[in-house]
């Protein structure tokens, strides 16, 4: 009887500490959407209202939703991390372009003043002259106090026109360090960028034969994805797999993409460590992908060819780079 109750014990606290947890989950996901950086509301609502749904069925506490809601959580995330990169380089860039304008009006402004102080002055030397002059020592006065008071207020004028545009400088600046410092703290990763099917047709013409291998991947699935999805998951299918790919083969490697869903990567390794790379890219690397549609966790799935053209010291760069193509299209 004891050990019963001590089960149900056990068995009520454990359920206790579920719902605190789940609690404290949803609260979690809630106060995401609550404190997300105000960027622009074509931004921020949408990230707001996928995260308050997603919050409404983490909070039904089934087990497939709680589960569904890890990959689904992560992918807003970075989905609203990589677009506030955008917005913030996007805005660094208008900044840039405002403040070069800000400053060629500046010193547009500061040679024209250069001129009118250059003008006024020679006006107030022939005032002086003409208070000078003998026989005018009642209106000489006058005029030399005139004199005296404009150089005064030109004097004036000058030192206000220095301060404010140190000032305009100076916010200038500011602001960059601003933009530079929110950039920073919503800095990413960018999608891997490969060289071109022709930039690496360049790099096999002008290296050696014998010294690489070159690793092919048909990345199966791309298109489809576009098609059921939209170019968004596309896209954000085909960055993932980019990544992926990249980390996958050593700083060193020359990676092109050859077609919408074709790789190559020029390698420095010998044909055995090469295959050793293709094996474990197309045990890890094939499979589902998880992005965001609509705010929802969507699994696109990549199936991936991959092989090794191995090249000799007697292969002429031509023929080299038939043996890509003809690989690549077999597998389309």
């Amino acid at each position: 009887m004891i050990s019963i109750q001590s089960s149900l014990s056990e068995l009520e606290r454990s359920h206790q500490i579920r719902a605190a947890v789940l609690d404290c989950y949803v609260l979690a996901i809630k106060n995401i959407a609550h404190y997300a950086v105000e960027l622009d509301e074509e931004l921020t609502g949408p990230h707001r209202k996928y995260l308050e749904t997603l919050a409404k069925e983490v909070a039904t506490g089934k087990s497939e939703a709680v589960t569904e809601s890890r990959a689904g959580l992560r992918g807003l995330l970075r989905d609203y991390r990589d677009k506030a990169a955008t917005y913030l380089c996007n805005l660094r860039d208008e900044l840039s372009g405002t403040a070069r304008t800000l400053e060629e009006i500046l010193d547009s402004l500061g040679q024209a003043d250069g001129d009118h102080e250059s003008k006024l002055r020679t006006a107030l030397g022939k005032l002086r002259q003409a208070a000078a002059a003998p026989g005018n020592a009642a209106l000489g006065t006058v005029i030399s106090t005139a004199a005296d008071s404009i150089e005064q207020s030109l004097e004036q004028v000058r030192k206000q026109h220095q301060l404010t545009t140190s000032q305009f400088l100076v916010e200038i600046r500011m602001l960059h360090k601003r933009i530079d410092a929110l950039e920073a703290a919503a800095s990413i990763d960018e999608i891997t960028r490969f060289a071109t099917r022709e930039e690496l047709a360049d790099r096999i013409r002008t290296t050696p034969a014998g010294q690489y291998c070159l690793l092919l991947v048909a990345a199966r699935g791309l298109r489809r994805a576009e098609v059921q999805f939209g170019k968004e998951v596309g896209k954000e299918l085909g960055g993932a797999f980019a990544k992926r790919l990249r980390k996958s083969l050593p700083p060193s490697a020359v990676i092109a993409r050859w077609g919408h869903e074709e790789f190559a990567a020029m390698i420095i390794a010998r044909k055995a460590e090469a295959l050793a790379s293709a094996k474990w890219i197309n045990e890890h690397l094939s499979g589902d992908y998880a992005c965001l549609h609509s705010g929802k966790t969507v699994r696109p799935v990549l199936q991936l060819t991959v092989g090794v053209v191995d090249t000799s010291a007697q292969d002429p760069p031509e023929r080299i780079i038939d043996r890509i193509g003809v690989f690549l299209v077999g597998q389309s």
